[in-house]
Formats: structure tokens, C-alpha cells, sequence
């Protein structure tokens, strides 16, 4: 891969997008290498993912302007396909994923942190939509995500105005769950990752997805797609050695994902 590295820590890895003399911009190589990153991911014994960026001004500074200036309509909407492709397969992926944004978030890259599960932000990181004022919509899920993630009412005023926003206003309206100093963000990331990767697997994916796909329907279907992923947990190994261990009062065995 090209801009993005990979790592594999333990029961985490940890996804860079590594194009730093471009702010980590956004064009149809990295979208790829986003992709193959996913490929290289072993769902047995990877239990969280985290996405930053290289260097320390920019998680992704937006999609590449420089490819897109030139685009035909025909080719404006391929491009958009392939990134919402590629930010659609993230989002549903089955770990959990953390966006630990260190810099700026802007339109593609913005799009790029609201499609994982939990963004964490450096206190110098600034998110926005900026792409009306260049005279198009996001194109990577933003309108769709932002409005569920932040509100409607925000999400327009924050699209409509290309306003870009700092840590904390994102942290008040709820884009992203904490803010940290950036020296810390990575270790509050990697902290967060180990916690996770350190609950049960089988469970920990069924919430995922419980919680995904009860979003997109009512109440009712909602809670029916919950009793499908609870009761998939039970007559596993960890299913069956955690509550053993409950009942024992003994701590339980190491989670093996089975």
C-alpha cells in the first residue's frame, strides 16, 4: 500500500494514512489502499482497528482537489461511488473501529472519521464539510452521517455555512466522544482499543451490529434485530467460561473469540 500503513498490535492494529506533504489528502490511491487495508485485517485475532493520519497537522485534510477539479459529472459520481464504497464497508466492518483524530478533519477526511464506530480528537483537530464553497456536496457520506450523528438542524447550518469547527465545539455537539492534548491522543486511542479487544469478540461485534442496523428501522424491527444478536452469543466458549466465572467468582479465562 502505497499511503496507508498498517500494524498489528496484539489484538489491535492501527490503519495510517501516510500522505502527509498532500495534509493525507483523499484521492483514488489511498481510497484503494483504504480498501486493501481492510483485506489485510484478520477478523480472528484483530478485535479493534484505529485510523489516524501521519504527521501533525492533518488526520485528512479532505479529498484531493487537484484530481477532482477536472472531473466530468460521470466521473464526479464514480469517485463519489468508490469513496462511499470504501467509508460504507468501514462502517459495517464487524470490530469496532476509533478514528483518533490528530489534525485537520475536513470533507473527505470528516466523512472518513464519522464512518468509524468512536472518534477521539487532539485538542488541534478541526472538523468541517467545506465542500459548498467549492462549489459541490460531499461526496463521501457526508450529508447522510453528519445528520445522523450531530442532528439535522446542525448538520445543515454546519454543510450550508462550510463552517469549520475546533475539538471542542465537536465534542459539545456530539461529533466526537473526547478530546485529548495531541501528545496524548494516540495512547487515549490505543488505551481504548486494548479495553475493547479485552471484552468478548462474539459480543462485542453482535453490538456493533445490533446497534447499526436497529438504527435504520423502527423500534420494533430494532428489537427484534437485538434478540437475534443476544441470543447468537450464547453456547459459545466465552459466552459459557465468562458467566462460569461469574457464578465462581473467579476472574475469567482470556477471551478466545469462539
Amino acid at each position: 500500500m502505497a499511503f496507508v500503513d498498517y500494524e498489528v498490535k496484539g489484538q489491535y492494529a492501527v490503519a495510517t494514512i501516510n500522505r502527509p506533504k498532500a495534509l493525507n489528502a483523499l484521492n483514488d490511491q489511498v481510497i484503494t489502499d483504504l480498501a486493501e487495508m481492510m483485506d489485510k485485517i484478520d477478523m480472528d485475532t484483530i478485535r479493534c482497528l484505529i485510523i489516524t493520519g501521519s504527521g501533525e497537522k492533518a488526520f485528512v485534510a479532505g479529498a484531493d482537489i487537484g484530481q477532482m477539479s477536472t472531473l466530468t459529472k460521470a466521473e464526479g459520481e464514480a469517485f463519489g461511488k468508490l469513496g462511499n464504497d470504501v467509508f460504507r464497508r468501514l462502517e459495517t466492518l464487524p470490530i469496532p473501529t476509533i478514528a483518533a483524530v490528530n489534525g485537520f478533519a475536513l470533507g473527505g477526511g470528516c466523512e472518513l472519521a464519522m464512518s468509524c464506530d468512536i472518534r477521539l480528537a487532539s485538542d488541534t483537530a478541526v472538523f468541517g464539510q467545506p465542500e459548498v464553497g467549492l462549489g459541490i456536496t460531499p461526496g463521501f457520506g457526508g450529508t447522510q452521517r453528519m445528520a445522523r450523528l450531530v442532528g439535522p438542524g446542525k448538520a445543515k447550518e454546519l454543510i450550508y455555512t462550510a463552517r469549520n469547527i475546533k475539538a471542542p465545539e465537536a465534542l459539545e455537539i456530539g461529533l466526537v466522544q473526547a478530546v485529548y492534548p495531541a501528545a496524548e491522543l494516540m495512547a487515549a486511542a490505543e488505551k481504548m482499543a486494548s479495553r475493547i479487544a479485552g471484552n468478548a469478540p462474539i459480543a462485542v461485534r453482535a453490538c456493533k451490529k445490533a446497534i447499526n442496523d436497529g438504527l435504520q428501522v423502527g423500534m420494533d424491527e430494532a428489537i427484534v434485530i437485538e434478540e437475534q444478536q443476544f441470543g447468537g452469543c450464547f453456547e459459545s466458549e466465552d459466552q459459557k467460561n465468562a458467566m462460569a466465572a461469574f457464578m465462581e467468582k473467579r476472574p475469567h479465562d482470556p477471551f478466545v473469540n469462539r
